[in-house]
């Protein structure tokens, strides 16, 4: 029924239009369609695409540290004639891992804390969007960023590699090697960094937890093995590479990649006990996605 307006003329009604809103009728793209956007969506924002000018610039200057070694050693290898390169692919991330862990401290949380702390997690399950496909999504879209971070650099040293003209095979194999050992740091570290990061919603405090995992572990754990080194107590020294996220990874590729031990001061894990690495390293991973689906089932309540 048609009202009439206060403010209207003696006479003159109100009118009802139909604006024309309806229903949606196109395609469902379900699921998998939201996991893979929100998936782009986190690797971009790892690196600051699609988001103000000052995010760019942390991500973008640590990938430049990243690489610039790299375009330095194969400039040196090209100019000298060298026979091979100056580091080995699989020491190159470890070399870098105070670069590797400041990338991970500053977009773990800028990946999660946000939807914390303004509580728009439980809006992402108000579609048809499971626990699991949400952390599936996160957790590879910030794997995906560190393995860009780490992969990249090994490929300059692989291309500089053909430039010198070094053995084409054995360039091949140690390239092989190195991104095989960034792969498992990727999802180690990735995984690490996100559990800590959803602790809290507040990202300053994110920031330094992660931090400060990854320092206090690496310099406990190289304390202590190089006092083992210094008393001959070498098997001891080994098994305390298992507490830290950079020696275990070290510990794994000393065993099955080839790699040269990082610790000269002790002896490099064998076959049998760099399974114990490849295996503690691999629970790491899957209890790092375990806890992230408890912390999101939660957070979406």
């Amino acid at each position: 029924m048609a009202v009439e307006h206060p403010l209207a003329p003696p006479g003159e009604e109100s009118r009802i239009h139909n604006i024309g809103y309806r229903g949606y009728d196109g395609p469902r793209l379900g699921r998998a369609y939201i996991r893979r956007a929100l998936y782009s969506q986190s690797l971009r924002g790892a690196y600051g695409l699609g988001r103000s000018a000052k995010s760019k610039v942390l991500p973008m200057l640590l990938f430049v540290v990243m690489c610039v070694p790299a375009l330095i050693m194969v400039a040196v290898a090209v100019a000298t004639k060298m026979k091979d390169l100056p580091v080995d692919y699989t020491r190159y991330a470890l070399i870098m891992q105070a670069v590797i862990s400041l990338f991970v401290a500053a977009q773990a949380p800028q990946s999660v804390s946000r939807d914390l702390r303004f509580k728009t997690v439980p809006l992402y399950f108000s579609r048809p969007l499971e626990t699991s496909d949400y952390v599936r999504a996160k957790y590879a879209a910030m794997a995906s960023a560190v393995f860009l971070l780490t992969a990249v650099p090994l490929l300059v040293l692989y291309v500089g590699a053909l430039l010198a003209k070094l053995d084409f095979a054995d360039q091949t194999k140690g390239f092989a090697q190195g991104l095989v050992s960034v792969a498992l740091l990727s999802l180690l570290f990735a995984g690490i960094g996100l559990v800590i990061a959803a602790v809290t919603p507040r990202r300053g405090f994110g920031i330094a937890a992660v931090i400060a995992v990854f320092v206090i572990t690496y310099g406990a754990v190289s304390t202590l093995q190089a006092i083992a080194g210094v008393q001959d107590s070498d098997s001891v020294g080994l098994w305390f590479g298992l507490f830290s996220p950079v020696t275990l990874i070290s510990g794994v590729q000393t065993a099955f990649l080839g790699a040269s031990n990082s610790f000269p001061e002790i002896e490099g894990p064998t076959a049998a006990q760099g399974v114990v690495f490849l295996l503690v390293t691999l629970g790491l991973i899957a209890g790092s996605y375990g806890l992230l689906i408890r912390r999101y089932r939660k957070a979406a309540l």
